[in-house]
C-alpha cells in the first residue's frame, strides 16, 4: 500500500500527469476550437446553445434572444483563439452572453427610455404557474435575479454562477438566498390577496 501524499495547492496544468482528464467534452471543444477544428466548434455550439439563449432571453428579453444568442458566439468565437480552459467552457459563454445582454440594455436606453414593466397582477389567470414565477423573477433587482436564474433555473453551481457574475461564491449565495425570500415573502403575499 502507497503513501499518499497530500498537496496544498492544485496542480497547475503544466504539472498535471500526461493523460490526465483536464476538462469536460464541452470545454475540451473549445479549446479544439480555439487551434481551428471546426467540428468541434460545431459540437461546442451545439452542447451550449440552449443554455446561452434562455439566458439571453431571460436577462434580455425574447425578441432579442436569437440576435443576443448569436452575437454571444460571434465574440467567443473571436475569443477561442486565447481561451486556455481556467474556467469551463460553459461558464466562459454563460459570462459572454451576460455581458453581451448588458451591452444591449445600455445601447437600448441611450436609444430611448426602457418601458415601464408591467405589474404582476395583469397576469391573465390562464397562464401557468411557471410563467408567474417568471415574473416574480424578472421584479427582482438585477444582481438576485441573474443570480438566481443562473442557479435555479439554468442549474449553475454557485462556484460557477459566481465565474459568470465575476464576484465571490458568497456573494452568490446571499443573493440566491436573499432572491428566495424576496419570492417566498411575494408568493405569501399573492396567496393573502
Amino acid at each position: 500500500m502507497g503513501v499518499l501524499r497530500r498537496r496544498s495547492r492544485p496542480p497547475r496544468p503544466d504539472e498535471r500527469r500526461v493523460g490526465a482528464p483536464r476538462h469536460d467534452e464541452v470545454t475540451g471543444d473549445a479549446l479544439a476550437a480555439g487551434r481551428g477544428d471546426p467540428a468541434a466548434l460545431e459540437r461546442l455550439v451545439r452542447a451550449t446553445q440552449a443554455d446561452v439563449w434562455r439566458l439571453c432571453a431571460h436577462l434580455g428579453d425574447r425578441e432579442a434572444a436569437d440576435d443576443l444568442t448569436q452575437e454571444t458566439y460571434v465574440r467567443a468565437w473571436k475569443a477561442l483563439a486565447s481561451f486556455r480552459g481556467d474556467s469551463s467552457a460553459r461558464t466562459w459563454l454563460l459570462a459572454i452572453a451576460r455581458r453581451t445582454v448588458a451591452d444591449h440594455i445600455r445601447a437600448n436606453r441611450r436609444r430611448r427610455r426602457v418601458a415601464e414593466v408591467a405589474p404582476i397582477d395583469t397576469a391573465r389567470p390562464d397562464e401557468t404557474a411557471a410563467v408567474d414565477l417568471s415574473l416574480l423573477i424578472d421584479r427582482l433587482d438585477e444582481d438576485r435575479r441573474i443570480a438566481v436564474y443562473l442557479t435555479q433555473v439554468l442549474g449553475l453551481s454557485y462556484a460557477e454562477a459566481a465565474e459568470v457574475c465575476g464576484c465571490p461564491i458568497g456573494t452568490i449565495r446571499s443573493r440566491v438566498a436573499r432572491g428566495r425570500q424576496e419570492l417566498l415573502d411575494e408568493l405569501g403575499e399573492a396567496d393573502a390577496q
